[in-house]
């Protein structure tokens, strides 16, 4: 009966050994679903810059207006006909003059 007692207290100890540290254990599971979370967040994260960028090509093939709009910013370009008037600020640099 002692081996039979024996036997069974081993088997228990290997099983919640594999149960709580072993490789599928639950250490490894809880482990594995923040992993899982973390990814979640940033896929939302992508997916919404990639309805950004998609909708910004789709207004780029279609629109003229995002066209124009860069051509005005970053190239400093005008539409025929529209005159174009440069403010410069006066710099205060502590010297003005009276």
């Amino acid at each position: 009966m002692k081996i039979i007692a024996s036997a069974l207290t081993i088997l228990a100890i290997y099983l919640l050994y594999t149960l709580w540290l072993g490789d599928h254990g639950v250490l490894r599971l809880w482990n594995m679903q923040d992993t899982q979370e973390l990814q979640s967040q940033e896929n939302v994260a992508l997916q919404e810059r990639n309805r950004t960028l998609h909708a910004e090509v789709v207004d780029l093939k279609k629109g003229t207006e995002a066209v124009e709009e860069r051509a005005r910013s970053e190239l400093g370009m005008i539409k025929k006909g529209e005159k174009f008037y440069q403010v410069i600020e006066p710099n205060d640099g502590g010297s003005r003059a009276p």
